[in-house]
């Protein structure tokens, strides 16, 4: 096995580099050039908020399904909205939670308002667009979903994402990686299967189908509800479209939504850019990635000699 070196390191490195400019900046200019555009026939999930009463089940099906630690406090106890849900910063996915269901209380409004959070699986995705190493993957299903052995911790995508899902785990400095739902795609979605928060959900409230499906369902909801909806279907153009969707009787914006998110993919505002990335920009991630590979491999080998 060639030894890895200084030398050889940092050749191996700008080879890396400049491999990432000959084919990264092309795949990304293309999607920028609006020959993207998610996939047509992808599944996706309608979220009907006046449905939801806040009871968790969403989250606990997620916890049992990804193998992630029981939380802090129980699903069934309403006293995390209690804590949680009244001003201040409402809790947000982290690397223990995929998902995560918020209360407000709003006004005029006798009941409080709950909402789900996760990755809303963009059509065309601000984490993958700014991904340096391409750890990120937008499936035909609609999942976008990650790869954490090519990670660097870079967090770029936490900056990038507009609705502030990528939740960076910091259980070991050695091997960085960032946390989301991935709309179960491995155990569920890619076999055809809606995701376990949908079909856990006891009153209905997340319809799961194809995309384009549930748009029209959503307009016809709207349309027949007499005006009990705000004519709206957050999702279906902000960003470019996400996976996954919502129609509600309240203003989006009284209830967390980032209603300043744009309907343009977020790739469309630096596609200039990627058409003339300098070569500095291509450079430092393959050489954040050797030495990340450099850390990964000492760790090992002080792991050996400690056996």
């Amino acid at each position: 096995m060639k030894k890895l070196n200084r030398r050889n390191f940092i050749k191996g490195s700008l080879a890396g580099g400049l491999a990432a400019a000959a084919t990264g900046k092309a795949t990304k200019a293309d999607a920028a050039g609006g020959t993207f555009g998610g996939y047509p026939d992808s599944m996706g999930v309608l979220v009907d908020m006046t449905k939801c009463i806040g009871c968790r089940t969403c989250e606990a099906a997620c916890n049992v399904e990804q193998g992630l630690p029981e939380p802090d406090i129980p699903f069934d106890d309403y006293s995390f909205f209690d804590q949680h849900g009244h001003g201040g910063e409402k809790p947000r996915t982290t690397e223990k939670a995929y998902t995560v269901v918020n209360r407000y209380e709003v006004e005029g409004r006798e009941s409080p308002f709950f909402r789900k959070v996760q990755c809303n699986h963009c059509q065309e995705p601000g984490c993958l667009t700014s991904c340096f190493v391409n750890a990120y993957t937008k499936t035909p299903e609609g999942a976008v979903i990650y790869n954490p052995k090519v990670c660097v911790g870079c967090r770029t995508c936490m900056i990038a994402c507009p609705f502030y899902i990528p939740a960076y785990s910091f259980s070991s400095a050695i091997n960085p990686i960032i946390k989301k739902c991935i709309m179960c795609y491995d155990t569920r979605l890619k076999f055809g299967r809606p995701p376990a928060c949908v079909e856990a959900c006891p009153q209905g409230v997340m319809t799961f189908g194809k995309r384009k499906d549930l748009v029209a369902q959503a307009h016809t909801k709207i349309e027949e509800s007499g005006g009990k909806y705000i004519d709206h279907v957050y999702g279906e153009k902000e960003v470019g479209g996400t996976s996954w969707m919502y129609i509600s009787d309240v203003p989006f914006e009284e209830i967390g939504f980032n209603m300043h998110v744009g309907n343009a993919p977020i790739i469309s505002y630096v596609k200039d850019f990627l058409a003339m990335v300098p070569m500095v920009l291509i450079i430092w991630p393959a050489l954040f990635t050797g030495f990340h590979l450099l850390a990964t491999r000492k760790a090992k080998t002080d792991e050996s000699n400690k056996a």
